[in-house]
């Protein structure tokens, strides 16, 4: 598969703290990550909340300046691009956002939301060309032409997200960030879309990026899945290889939360700490260990463990230095 999206030791630190006479400490929301996706793959992002999941996704689309790395989209590198040399590659990303709501513009009609995007990159003539192509749009995603003067808040939310997904598919993308699309909808809506996603990627060839942390949707849709912790990825392989044997105590402890995984969640050591995985720049070695169970001192503590290769499977990854037997 031919890769579509890389970074390459990606990282965002933000600052915190410090006084008139401290120095502050930075945040590292995103620390050195190295991400592939390829064309037409929909790789799963998984982490608790604060683990760097909606940075990363912001930081490869460039609307957050990453402190470091770079990020390469279809063979072009785009960190060091201005906006305006970015703005031929914009067509080519986009985003779906969590909140339907909030990413929709309350004043603006069903039709003026879709038809933005078009002429912003020209991509119809005004008139019945534009008007053509939204018509289209809005049954792709399962909606009918007479809502086209409608509102947002007309909408439900799941209605409202199926908008927003016609409006990112507007100006034909070949990437697009789902950053936690169905986690504000009801369950029963959330499969309506995430199958919706999965018809729009076999039709179009469409590659996602989906963010989420729903370990059940993330397993339905991906082929493959990376895990995020503090900012690191800890662990990444095929869905139903980390979903049948997980190595990282991290990822093992995620999985055992899933409903229905009592026998998991029962043969799991209790948890050190339970705080927020963020961690400041100062801080040495493994970013799990404080809360790990299986972490050893004078190793986990003071080595950050690189990432390695399982025996039967080079595409399945770990950074642990005591990983779990499978």
């Amino acid at each position: 598969m031919k890769p579509l999206v890389q970074t390459e030791k990606l990282g965002k630190y933000y600052p915190r703290g410090g006084g008139l006479f401290t120095r502050g400490t930075f945040t590292r929301a995103v620390d050195g990550v190295d991400l592939t996706v390829g064309t037409g793959e929909t790789v799963g992002l998984v982490g608790e909340s604060g683990s760097g999941k909606s940075t990363l996704g912001r930081l490869i689309l460039r609307l957050v300046e990453p402190s470091f790395g770079r990020v390469t989209f279809d063979g072009h590198e785009i960190t060091s691009l201005s906006a305006r040399e970015l703005q031929p590659l914009r067509r080519r990303m986009q985003i779906i956002f969590q909140d339907p709501y909030s990413s929709l513009n309350p004043r603006m009609t069903v039709r003026d939301i879709l038809a933005e995007p078009l002429r912003i990159h020209k991509l119809t003539a005004r008139g019945s060309e534009e008007e053509g192509r939204i018509v289209e749009l809005l049954k792709r995603v399962g909606m009918r032409p007479e809502i086209l003067d409608r509102y947002p808040h007309e909408f439900s939310g799941g209605q409202r997200q199926r908008i927003g997904i016609a409006r990112s598919l507007a100006v034909q993308p070949d990437f697009i960030v789902c950053d936690e699309p169905v986690s504000a909808l009801d369950v029963s809506i959330q499969a309506q879309i995430v199958n919706l996603l999965l018809d729009l990627q076999e039709e179009l060839g469409v590659a996602y990026l989906f963010i989420s942390h729903d370990l059940r949707v993330v397993e339905h849709i991906s082929h493959r899945v990376v895990v995020l912790y503090a900012g690191h990825v800890v662990e990444e392989a095929s869905a139903e290889r980390l979903y049948r044997g997980a190595v990282h105590p991290y990822t093992r402890t995620l999985l055992a939360a899933v409903p229905g995984n009592e026998a998991a969640r029962r043969a799991l050591p209790v948890l050190a700490d339970a705080t927020s995985p963020a961690r400041v720049a100062e801080e040495d070695g493994c970013p799990y260990f404080p809360r790990c169970p299986s972490g050893k001192v004078g190793t986990c503590d003071v080595t950050m463990p690189e990432m390695s290769a399982a025996a039967d499977d080079t595409t399945h990854r770990f950074a642990c230095h005591f990983p779990e037997t499978r």
